[in-house]
């Protein structure tokens, strides 16, 4: 049965997912806290992605940045001047909102990069009046969406708050290739907020003004963009693509990592949305008919990426919308800061023997985004059952175990449960639980995503054995004490909870 973003945000208000920020003082638009269950969620998406990026290369690593930042920084990047939204006002009454999202809402195409006066055109061309009261609209103006900060009692002591987590790794960049022996590749990357003043915020978590990104950047050669080392292991792994010659049609077409080389993309490229589907397919567990890699063209690129595509999730009511993205942003953010702050960022490569100022690979992801199409896609009004049942995949769900005595009004049957307890948290994310019935305790386990539940019943007691039960199928099979942590190994790893003993109901 569909469900409505509305359903998710009740559901994650209900459960501890997330939900409005300051929300006893009315809240706040673009602002959201994240419950118990909800930060655990996230950690555990963000460990998971660490864990696989860092991973791609030896010399990649993580770092950690403030916050607030110089405001030359912005200048040398371009945001100062450049990172602004179109905006469009009534002439009558208080709406605003970004113009090419209110125009691609009426008429259902893009508009990202065109111009104020190009939008203009196009809200009069298709008689576009203000939502709300029918009046005329404004022309299109621009906003910069940064927030700046005054630090100190000191006049000219401006900084800004970063719009991107990206700035990090590029004013680090010179002091880490120093410390990481200078070698190439180097990969710099940062788990952490940025702020961004949306006109409109709006879609729960999916725009927002306070929001984590995950971001590796990589500083490679030039030279080498059109290689590869690992190339050949993947050229024949097909990626859902949709091309901007796929547009007419708008169907997503599967071509492998080998034929996008074929039509220009470069290896160094293609091997890292290789790794990028990879991550979604086989440790998020994403169905495949739910991403895709969406081109952008020139005119919708940021003027420094040469190469572009967003890594789109289809949502229930958003349909396929931007995760993160893929983008080759050649050597402007290191030109830049060398301009500004007249410190060299060339570097000279032993391997090579050439100088050069390194370009950069960016995968860029939005951790909410993310977190919530994990709620989304997982989300499962099970009708059978009668309860809502949360999909997850081991490694992020907020508890992965649950441990249950049969019943709480016998201390032996209590006792042991609480000692297998100990002993499963000492390897998993378990929680205990001995409120309402067993038949309530599964559903209230299922409702938050847990992939199995360990019963401790009389038969316990007898054999040292326990019952497990898989949410996903519902069925049960008795294990061991001895063969428990074993057992639910295999489960953590993918095996059929059905396979690994006898079904007993």
């Amino acid at each position: 049965m569909a469900h409505s973003a509305q359903d998710i945000a009740t559901f994650c208000k209900k459960k501890g997912f997330m939900y409005a920020s300051s929300e006893i003082y009315g809240g706040i638009a673009g602002l959201y806290d994240y419950g118990h269950l909800g930060t655990k969620l996230k950690h555990n998406f963000e460990n998971v992605w660490r864990k696989y990026f860092l991973s791609l290369h030896d010399n990649f690593f993580e770092i950690e940045g403030a916050n607030i930042m110089h405001e030359n920084v912005f200048k040398a990047s371009g945001h100062l001047e450049n990172f602004i939204d179109p905006i469009v006002d009534c002439s009558k009454c208080d709406f605003s909102e970004r113009a090419d999202h209110f125009i691609q809402a009426k008429t259902k195409n893009r508009h990202e990069g065109l111009s104020p006066e190009q939008l203009t055109k196009l809200i009069e061309k298709h008689n576009l009046v203000c939502p709300k009261c029918q009046s005329k609209l404004r022309p299109v103006t621009v906003m910069n969406m940064m927030f700046p900060v005054n630090l100190g009692t000191g006049k000219g002591n401006r900084a800004y708050l970063r719009p991107e987590t990206a700035q990090t790794p590029f004013v680090n960049f010179k002091l880490q290739y120093e410390l990481q022996r200078k070698k190439l590749p180097l990969g710099l990357a940062v788990v952490g907020k940025a702020y961004r003043n949306e006109i409109s915020p709006r879609n729960f978590v999916l725009r927002q003004r306070e929001f984590t990104q995950a971001e590796l950047q990589i500083f490679f050669n030039p030279a080498k963009l059109n290689q590869h080392p690992h190339f050949e292991m993947v050229k024949d792994y097909r990626l859902r693509t949709l091309l901007v010659e796929d547009r007419i049609k708008d169907q997503v077409k599967e071509r492998s990592a080998e034929e996008l080389v074929s039509k220009g993309l470069p290896q160094f490229y293609v091997y890292h949305l290789v790794k990028i589907q990879q991550f979604y397919f086989d440790f998020l567990k994403i169905p495949a008919e739910k991403l895709r890699f969406y081109e952008l063209d020139e005119k919708e690129r940021a003027f420094y990426n040469k190469f572009h595509f967003d890594i789109e999730i289809e949502l229930q009511e958003f349909g396929f919308t931007e995760a993160g993205g893929l983008h080759y942003r050649t050597n402007h953010d290191l030109q830049g800061h060398e301009k500004i702050s007249k410190e060299k960022m060339e570097i000279f490569d032993e391997e090579s023997g050439s100088k050069f100022i390194p370009h950069v690979l960016e995968l860029s992801f939005g951790v909410d985004r993310n977190v919530y199409s994990l709620l989304d896609l997982g989300y499962d009004d099970d009708k059978e059952r009668g309860n809502i049942v949360l999909h997850l995949s081991a490694n992020v769900t907020p508890f992965f175990c649950a441990v249950f005595p049969l019943v709480k009004n016998k201390p032996e049957v209590t006792i042991k449960a609480e000692e297998i307890s100990s002993l499963v948290k000492k390897h998993f994310s378990c929680f205990y639980d001995e409120a309402a019935s067993v038949g309530r305790r599964y559903a209230r386990a299922d409702e938050i995503g847990t992939s199995v539940c360990c019963t401790v019943d009389f038969q316990t007691l007898e054999d040292n054995t326990v019952t497990l039960r898989s949410r996903k199928t519902t069925k049960q099979i008795r294990v061991k004490i001895s063969e428990l942590i074993k057992t639910l190994e295999k489960i953590y790893t993918g095996e059929n909870l059905e396979t690994l003993g006898k079904v007993v109901s």
